[in-house]
C-alpha cells in the first residue's frame, strides 16, 4: 500500500486532461508506442468525435521514483458541466487530485466548482499549468493568479504541456511525493462502486476501489445496499485494457466481473462485501437529479419494446439517466427521460440512433414545476402536457440556480443585458487578481436551458466561462405554449414558457417551423396557440406539380381538366391529410432553440 498512489485528473472543460493522460500513458510505458492514440481513454467514438471526456475512465501505470518503484491509479474525469456527478464519485476513490489550468485561458468558472469538490473531500490538491508550449501561453500571470487562489507560494505550481511531454515526468515525481498512500484498512473485504458498465456477454462490469481487505477471485460476494449475492467471476485492474489478476487488495482500484444481466440491481455508490461479511456499508453518493426531462417516442411503434430494452442497457452504463413510460394520444407510447442538462440528452439520444439503430422523436427538454392545486394538493409536472390551463391552478413553483460567470471587464455590459433578458437577479460582483469579473447570478433553471451559455460565449466572444448549482424552488410566472400543424397538436413542440415572452416564442417557433418542414401537396397552417387563443400563424405553401408539363399542343380543355383534376386532389389531401414531421426537423427545433 506503501507503493499506492490514486489520484485524479480535474479541470475546466478543454483545459487538456485527455491529452495529459496521454502523455503519462506515453511517459510510464503503460501504452506502447505503435498503440498509442490521442484520446487513448475516450473509449466512445462520440468522445473521439467532440473531443470532450463523457464517462471516466480508469487506468494503472507504473513509475520509478527515486530508486522506489510505484502504482499509479488515474481516473481521468469529464470537464463539462453537466457530468460533473462523474467528476464527484471519482473523487470518492482517490487521495490526490491534478488541478489543471489552461495557461492561456487562466482560471475559469469550473475550475473553481471542482476544486470546492475536491476540497469538499480533503484531497491534496497538486496545482498544473498546461499548454505552457502554447505562443498564446500567459505562464506568469496564471502562475501569480493560480497561487493567489490557492493562497500558495508560486514556485509550488508546476507547468507541462499535453502536447510534446515537457515537465510530465517532474508531475509525476511530484504525485508520488505529494499524494498520500491509501490507509490500512480493517481485514473485512469493502470495496466502493464509483462507476460500471454493461456486457451482453459478462453482464455488469463493476469498477472498484478497494478500501479494506482484499478481493479474490471466484468470492461468494453482495451488495449492502441491494442485498443481492453474486460471484467474482473474473477480477483485475486496467492498463487501460482489462488485465487478469488473482486478487485485489486495500487501496487497489480495479474491476469485477458480475455475470448479473439483470437491471435495477447494481447501484452506484453500493459497497461490495465478502457473502458472510457484517461489516458496514462505505458512505455511498447523492442520487443524481434529473435537471431537464424529454420524452422520447421510437418513431414506429413496433420500436418500443426495442427502445425500452435500449434504455435499460443505457441506464446500466450511465447512472444518471433515468426514465419512466409514458403514453400521448398522438405521438402514441414512449419514455419521459430525465438528464444531467442539454449535452447529456444529446449524448443519450445519439447513442440510441448509434448503438440500437432507432429512429425517434425527441420533444423539447423542460425543466419540474411543482404546480399548487385550488385544493391545496401539489403536483410534480415535468412535460407540458400535464400543465394545466391558465385558471386551473393556485400558483407554480420551479427550479431556480445559482450561476458563477468569470468574465473580462470589456464584456461586462452585454453580459448583464443577457442576464436581464433571462430573467436573472446578480447577487454580488468581484473583480480577480487578473482583472476579470466573477458575477453570481440567480435565475430560473428554464432560462438556463434557453440557450443561455451560448449566448454568453457569444456576447463574451468566447471569453466568459460559466458553473452553475441548483438553489431550490421559487414562485413562477409561466405558462404553455402549443403548437398546431394542420390544425392538429404537435405535442413535441409543446412548451412552457415565460408569460412575459410568450408571443414572441410563439411567432418564433412558428416562423422556426415554416423554414423547416418539407411542403405537403396541400396548403399547411402552423399555428402557435396559448391561454385559449391563437397568439401566430403561419401558411406552408402547397408543393407545386406541373401536370400539364408532358402536354405538347391540342386542345386548351385537355390542359383544364388535370389542373381541375389537381385542384380537388389537393381540396381532398387538405381535408384528410396528415403532416408526417421528419426527425431532424425536432433535433434543429431543439438545437437552434
Amino acid at each position: 500500500m506503501e507503493q499506492i498512489r490514486n489520484f485524479s485528473i480535474i479541470a475546466h472543460i478543454d483545459h487538456g486532461k485527455s491529452t495529459l493522460a496521454d502523455r503519462m500513458l506515453e511517459v510510464t510505458g503503460t501504452v506502447p508506442e505503435r498503440k498509442m492514440r490521442d484520446q487513448v481513454l475516450d473509449k466512445m467514438d462520440l468522445e473521439r468525435e467532440r473531443g470532450i471526456t463523457i464517462k471516466m475512465q480508469p487506468v494503472r501505470m507504473q513509475w520509478t521514483s527515486g530508486g522506489e518503484h510505484y502504482v499509479l491509479n488515474l481516473i481521468d474525469t469529464p470537464g463539462h458541466i453537466d457530468f460533473s456527478y462523474e467528476v464527484s464519485r471519482a473523487l470518492k476513490a482517490v487521495e490526490g487530485v491534478v488541478l489543471l489550468v489552461d495557461a492561456t485561458q487562466g482560471v475559469q468558472a469550473q475550475t473553481l466548482s471542482v476544486l470546492t469538490l475536491a476540497r469538499e473531500q480533503n484531497l491534496v490538491v497538486i496545482p498544473v499549468l498546461s499548454k505552457v508550449d502554447s505562443p498564446l501561453a500567459r505562464v506568469d500571470d496564471i502562475r501569480a493568479e493560480l497561487a493567489l487562489l490557492l493562497d500558495i507560494d508560486e514556485s509550488t505550481i508546476l507547468s507541462c504541456s499535453g502536447k510534446t511531454g515537457e515537465g510530465v515526468p517532474e508531475l509525476l515525481d511530484t504525485i508520488v511525493q505529494t499524494v498520500p498512500p491509501p490507509r490500512d484498512g480493517d481485514n473485512a473485504l469493502r470495496a466502493l462502486i464509483f462507476d460500471f458498465q454493461y456486457s451482453d456477454h459478462r453482464g455488469i462490469v463493476l469498477f472498484v476501489r478497494i478500501f479494506d481487505g482484499a478481493l479474490k477471485k471466484g468470492e461468494k460476494l453482495k451488495f449492502a445496499a441491494a442485498g443481492e449475492q453474486f460471484t467474482a467471476l473474473e477480477i483485475g485492474v486496467l492498463t487501460p485494457d482489462e488485465e487478469q489478476r488473482s486478487a485485489l487488495r486495500a487501496g487497489e482500484i480495479g474491476y469485477i466481473i458480475t455475470g448479473i444481466k439483470k437491471p435495477g440491481i447494481v447501484g452506484v455508490g453500493d459497497t461490495v462485501l465478502d457473502l458472510r461479511s457484517q461489516a458496514s456499508p462505505l458512505s455511498g453518493y447523492m442520487e443524481p437529479r434529473p435537471v431537464i426531462w424529454a420524452s422520447v417516442y421510437p418513431e414506429s411503434q413496433d420500436d418500443l419494446a426495442l427502445l425500452r430494452q435500449s434504455l435499460e442497457r443505457l441506464r446500466l452504463m450511465d447512472s444518471s439517466l433515468s426514465y419512466e413510460e409514458e403514453s400521448s394520444g398522438i405521438m402514441g407510447r414512449g419514455f419521459r427521460c430525465g438528464f444531467l442538462g442539454m449535452l447529456h440528452m444529446e449524448i443519450i439520444t445519439e447513442r440510441l440512433r448509434r448503438e440500437f439503430d432507432l429512429e425517434l422523436i425527441v420533444t423539447l427538454p423542460t425543466t419540474v414545476y411543482e404546480v399548487i392545486r385550488k385544493d391545496g394538493s401539489i403536483d410534480t409536472v415535468y412535460t407540458p402536457n400535464r400543465f394545466p390551463n391558465d385558471g386551473e391552478a393556485a400558483g407554480v413553483r420551479e427550479e431556480w440556480v445559482l450561476a458563477n460567470i468569470l468574465v473580462p471587464g470589456e464584456y461586462l455590459g452585454g453580459i448583464i443585458q443577457l442576464l436581464h433578458d433571462h430573467e436573472a437577479v446578480v447577487s454580488s460582483t468581484d473583480t480577480m487578481p487578473d482583472g476579470r469579473t466573477q458575477l453570481l447570478a440567480e435565475m430560473p433553471l428554464r432560462e438556463m436551458m434557453r440557450n443561455f451559455f451560448d449566448k454568453l460565449k457569444n456576447v463574451s466572444s468566447g471569453f466568459a466561462s460559466l458553473s452553475y448549482e441548483q438553489i431550490g424552488k421559487r414562485d413562477a410566472d409561466v405558462t404553455r405554449l402549443d403548437i398546431l400543424i394542420a390544425e392538429e397538436l404537435a405535442p413535441a413542440f409543446s412548451r412552457i414558457v415565460a408569460r412575459r415572452r410568450v408571443e414572441e416564442e410563439g411567432r418564433e417557433m412558428v416562423a422556426k417551423l415554416k423554414d423547416l418542414l418539407p411542403k405537403q401537396l396541400f396548403v399547411v397552417k402552423i399555428q402557435a396557440k396559448t391561454q385559449g387563443r391563437i397568439i401566430a400563424g403561419e401558411k406552408l405553401s402547397a408543393m407545386r406539380k406541373d401536370v400539364t408539363g408532358y402536354l405538347y399542343g391540342g386542345d386548351v380543355t385537355r390542359k383544364k381538366k388535370l389542373l381541375e383534376k389537381q385542384k380537388r386532389g389537393k381540396k381532398k389531401a387538405l381535408a384528410r391529410g396528415k403532416v408526417h414531421i421528419p426527425h431532424e426537423v425536432f433535433m434543429k427545433v431543439m438545437r437552434s432553440d
